[in-house]
């Protein structure tokens, strides 16, 4: 197996803004796994706060082609599944971190599975597209004008997910309301800080018609995060709180839910991993998404038909996606037969 890869700047059709910051730009890595004639395509996607960028994506990637190099000629001829975690397991040990590039590899593997087999992913992972979650459209903070442009690009989604945490919440969701009457996610990127008054809000929010909370407190403040989802009337999700299988145990009796990142568990491996044991958590599951090309999106989506919320709206918000956007009807993503993630240059 032969792994390529190519540094990217995805350019963000708007500034992004959070509780935690501004920014205009991702950071992406696009790789390429080739094999017997076929090619298996994935990402890295990476925002600045997970601590990688293109100098550790190549560092990691040039080890990681070492480990492929070595790789048989048996892929298409055992399951698919074991053989890529088999393969994940041994990019996993090559260092600590470096997640979004693990998933680059992972999300290339399953690509070239799909490819391999002649079947779509979805399929091969055993989704069922008539359960299909609709997809939120992502609003960062912003002045009223620009969240009604970003409305109006956000036509034909039934959902839309608004960064709060700026410290003005309720008059943010206020102008949204003057808006659109769609139904909100909540996304407060550890914005708050007071428990009472964030549960007041929260009763608030369930009034405007919002159908649950990310990530309310700092990441390691899981008391608050508790004691808030005991108390709340809607779900309470971690997402910063939440990165790896390793922490299911410990934010499970912290949080009605955790939101799965291809970006970062290191793929789809690993997320499939994540949501059978969180299942038997009784967690709720939500398929999350950093700003991506459609190669990082239709990966998630192979998996969303199994999962209870859709944040996979990544491709929608940059200028450059160098593959054509998913097919998109009724708010959610459309998926069909072609071979492995279904994508177009």
């Amino acid at each position: 197996m032969l792994l390529h890869f190519e540094p990217m700047l995805l350019e963000l059709r708007h500034p992004f803004r959070l509780a935690t910051g501004t920014r205009t730009h991702t950071k992406v890595v696009l790789t390429q796994i080739h094999w017997e004639g076929l090619v298996g395509f994935g990402e890295a996607a990476m925002p600045p706060y997970y601590g990688e960028d293109h100098e550790t994506a190549k560092a990691f990637l040039s080890k990681a082609s070492e480990v492929l190099l070595n790789e048989n000629n048996s892929f298409g001829s055992s399951d698919g599944k074991e053989e890529i975690a088999r393969i994940m397991e041994k990019i996993d040990a090559i260092a600590p971190g470096n997640n979004a590039a693990k998933a680059s590899v992972d999300i290339a593997l399953h690509d070239l599975w799909g490819k391999v087999i002649g079947k779509p992913l979805w399929q091969l992972l055993g989704s069922e597209l008539e359960k299909m979650p609709a997809t939120s459209f992502t609003l960062g903070i912003a002045e009223p004008a620009v969240m009604q442009q970003k409305l109006e690009e956000a036509s034909g989604f039934k959902i839309i997910k608004v960064k709060l945490g700026s410290g003005d919440d309720r008059q943010l969701i206020r102008s949204i309301r003057e808006m659109s009457s769609l139904p909100i996610y909540a996304d407060a990127n550890q914005g708050w800080k007071d428990k009472e008054a964030t549960l007041d809000l929260v009763y608030w929010l369930q009034e405007q018609n919002v159908q649950l909370i990310e990530q309310p407190f700092h990441k390691d403040d899981l008391g608050s995060s508790a004691w808030l989802t005991e108390r709340s009337p809607l779900p309470i999700f971690a997402d910063e709180s939440f990165q790896r299988f390793t922490d299911l145990d410990r934010v499970s009796d912290c949080f009605h839910g955790v939101n799965i990142k291809l970006m970062k568990c290191i793929g789809i491996s690993e997320a499939i991993r994540i949501a059978d044991v969180a299942r038997k958590h009784r967690l709720k599951l939500m398929i999350g998404c950093m700003t991506e090309t459609s190669c990082g999106i239709m990966a998630a989506a192979a998996l969303a038909p199994q999962i209870d919320y859709a944040d996979t709206d990544g491709c929608w918000l940059v200028r450059n996606n160098p593959f054509e956007m998913p097919a998109f009807g009724n708010g959610r993503i459309m998926l069909d037969s072609t071979p492995g993630l279904g994508l177009k240059k």
